[in-house]
């Protein structure tokens, strides 16, 4: 069954439930205004029963929207039952069937740079944050925005940055791809993958289940957004708060700090180096201690875990 949602619904479960969810989760800090930075999130949403990729379809979209001199709507959804040629990093295939969260959201590149750093944090954040609240609580977050429960992965994450071929406008695109009551896979990824049906041992209502993850990423990137307005009022490098709410709330829910790992930017076909991972950066970067002591910092690539 075709996930169908609109604008409005997404706007009313974030009043009549994450609102509630969030007020007072970070005193001093007005939920009302974090959904406000946050609302462009599912300002638009479509969904389609099949799909080859969504994000090669967003590409069409804002290029058709340019020809007819039309503006693209940031934080447009657009979901399918089914991709039929989803793919992740490098190219890797991406098991995409009826049952699980499959999707892209457009964004227009308004960022600052450093804050942009910080969006892949709010994906994962966000997906954990829908998976223990649907009851898997012993989802986590692997660097950068892996959910994984029990070593399997649950959900991934890609953002590819496009720019149109004639105003030359920047976005991000921001595919998704979330396990949710698929609970078959292929043989490669039967040790590898896992779905929330299969943890919480019965059926979810994807729609519910949809708006639980657009709400709680209206919440995130809202708080990126609200915090990127606070340092530029506050002028940070002139003494104000380095705190940085996102990533708080990322190493709360993650358990890469303190694992020995294997790093790459290609981690499976080409494996760097082991390390321990001591910290992640404000911009997100992973601090990882070497084998003689010394220390580096990687923005980005992937760890699997040692042990």
């Amino acid at each position: 069954m075709t996930v169908s949602l609109n604008p409005e619904q997404l706007r009313n479960y974030i009043c009549s439930h994450e609102m509630a969810v969030r007020t007072g989760s970070f005193p001093g800090i007005p939920a009302e205004t974090v959904f406000r930075y946050g609302g462009f999130v599912g300002a638009g949403i479509q969904s389609f029963p099949s799909l080859g990729r969504a994000m090669d379809y967003c590409r069409s979209h804002i290029d058709q929207l340019e020809k007819e001199g039309r503006s693209v709507t940031s934080g447009a959804i657009v979901l399918a039952d089914t991709l039929n040629s989803s793919k992740g990093r490098f190219e890797r295939e991406w098991h995409a069937p009826e049952g699980g969260l499959w999707g892209c959201m457009i964004l227009v590149n308004t960022f600052l740079a450093e804050t942009v750093n910080l969006l892949p944090l709010a994906l994962g954040v966000s997906c954990c944050e829908a998976m223990r609240e649907a009851g898997a609580d012993r989802s986590v977050i692997r660097w950068v925005n892996d959910v994984m429960i029990d070593e399997k992965k649950v959900g991934g994450f890609l953002i590819e940055g496009y720019r149109t071929p004639l105003k030359l406008e920047e976005y991000n695109l921001i595919g998704f791809g979330i396990n949710v009551n698929n609970d078959t896979f292929p043989e490669e990824l039967g040790t590898t993958a896992i779905s929330l049906k299969q943890v919480i041992g019965h059926q979810i209502d994807l729609d519910h289940f949809c708006l639980a993850y657009l709400a709680k990423l209206s919440w995130n990137i809202g708080l990126i957004c609200y915090e990127e307005q606070q340092k530029l009022q506050a002028d940070i490098s002139s003494g104000g708060s380095s705190r940085n709410l996102m990533l708080e709330r990322w190493k709360q829910l993650s358990d890469s700090i303190g694992r020995q790992v294997l790093y790459g930017y290609d981690v499976m076909e080409k494996p760097q180096y082991r390390a321990t991972v001591t910290d992640i950066q404000n911009d997100g970067g992973l601090v990882m201690r070497l084998g003689d002591g010394s220390e580096i910092v990687e923005h980005s690539g992937e760890i699997r875990y040692l042990q």
